[in-house]
């Protein structure tokens, strides 16, 4: 998919953002919930119980995503860089 003006590449960048934070995100947002449902089963309320399973999680899911995510992002830079010529009147 060759941008062609720059609303084009505007809507490339958003959606290369979105399609590549998604997985990092879906991953912390379900470790969430799984672990306010066993707080809420079990009646432990301490707050700061999340974040480590959490953290935990989302570094699993860059070591596993992070190589997708990164030639997802340099493609559509080098895409970009390369079409500058284009793009500057």
């Amino acid at each position: 998919m060759f941008p062609v003006n720059m609303n084009d590449v505007l809507s490339t960048a958003v959606w290369t953002a979105m399609t590549t934070a998604m997985p990092v995100l879906l991953v912390a947002m379900t470790v969430g919930l799984v672990i306010g449902v066993l707080q809420t089963a079990t009646s432990i309320q301490e707050q700061t119980l999340i974040f480590i399973p959490k953290i935990m999680a989302v570094m699993l899911a860059l070591v596993i995503f992070g190589p997708w995510m990164f030639s997802s992002v340099g493609d559509f830079s080098r895409l970009v860089f390369g079409q500058l010529d284009r793009f500057i009147k």
